[in-house]
């Protein structure tokens, strides 16, 4: 299913999925709270991900995971 935003489309169940892996694990990690709310952050990243041409949920997910590290990393050490 594709939804517009704006100008861009998205493709809601590849966001979805690869969200659904992402967040899972930062929450068993502790890096995100253990909620119901999304978190735009990471949501962000995964569509930006997949603007860039990446359409594979694995690999979405694990990218969005390292890049959400690495800006928290940043933030603690600034």
């Amino acid at each position: 299913m594709l939804v517009e935003r704006g100008l861009q489309v998205v493709n809601v169940e590849l966001v979805s999925q690869a969200y659904a892996i992402a967040a899972n694990y930062l929450r068993r990690s502790g890096a995100i709270p253990d909620t119901l709310v999304t978190d735009e952050r990471l949501l962000h990243l995964i569509v930006k991900l997949l603007q860039h041409g990446e359409f594979n949920k694995i690999r979405l997910a694990n990218r969005a995971i390292a890049r959400f590290q690495a800006q928290t990393e940043a933030k603690a050490v600034a």
